[in-house]
C-alpha cells in the first residue's frame, strides 16, 4: 500500500532536518562588503602608524585615511554581485553606479569639506580669547579621501570579493 504524505508531515520533517541559514552566510555580496569594510578600517591602524609613527585606535571607527573603507565596501559589493550574478543584470548596474557615486563623493565633496574644516579650525584658534567663538569645539577635519586612498580602497574591495568567491 502506498504511503500518503501530508503537507504537515512534510513541513515538520523539513523543520527538523534543516535550520534556516543566516543571511550573512548565504549572501556573498553582503559578506564581501562587510569584510572589505572591516579590513580597510583595520588597515588604517597600520597606515596611520606608518605615516605618523603613532598608534591611533580611533582610526578603527573614523572616516578618512588610507585605504578608503567606503570605496572598499562599495567596490566589494559590486564585484561580488558581478561574480555571483554576472555583469549583465540590473543589480550589478545599480552596484556600479552606487560605487561610482560614493567614490566620487569621498574624493570630492567630503575631501574638500575636510580641508575647509581645517581652515576654519585654524581661524578659530587665532581668535582672541574674549571672542564668543574662541571656545567652539573644533570641526572634524579627516572626512574625505585623496584619489590614491579611494583607488587603494577599490583595489582592496576587488581583492576581497575575488578571494571570497574562490573560497566558497
Amino acid at each position: 500500500m502506498d504511503e500518503v504524505l501530508t503537507v504537515s508531515d512534510a513541513s515538520s520533517s523539513l523543520r527538523l532536518s534543516s535550520s534556516p541559514p543566516s543571511i550573512l552566510s548565504t549572501n556573498l555580496p553582503l559578506l564581501s562588503a562587510f569584510l572589505a569594510f572591516s579590513l580597510a578600517q583595520f588597515l588604517k591602524l597600520f597606515t596611520t602608524w606608518y605615516k605618523e609613527k603613532r598608534w591611533d585606535s580611533k582610526r578603527l571607527f573614523g572616516s578618512g585615511g588610507m585605504p578608503s573603507s567606503h570605496s572598499a565596501t562599495v567596490t566589494a559589493l559590486a564585484a561580488a554581485i558581478g561574480f555571483n550574478e554576472g555583469t549583465g543584470g540590473s543589480a550589478f548596474a545599480l552596484a556600479v553606479i552606487l560605487a561610482a557615486v560614493v567614490m566620487y563623493d569621498a574624493s570630492g565633496v567630503r575631501l574638500h569639506a575636510g580641508r575647509q574644516a581645517e581652515l576654519l579650525n585654524q581661524i578659530v584658534c587665532e581668535l582672541p580669547q574674549e571672542h564668543p567663538l574662541s571656545n567652539v569645539r573644533p570641526l572634524r577635519e579627516l572626512l574625505g579621501h585623496t584619489p590614491l586612498q579611494v583607488i587603494a580602497g577599490a583595489i582592496l574591495g576587488c581583492i576581497v570579493s575575488f578571494f571570497m568567491r574562490n573560497s566558497s
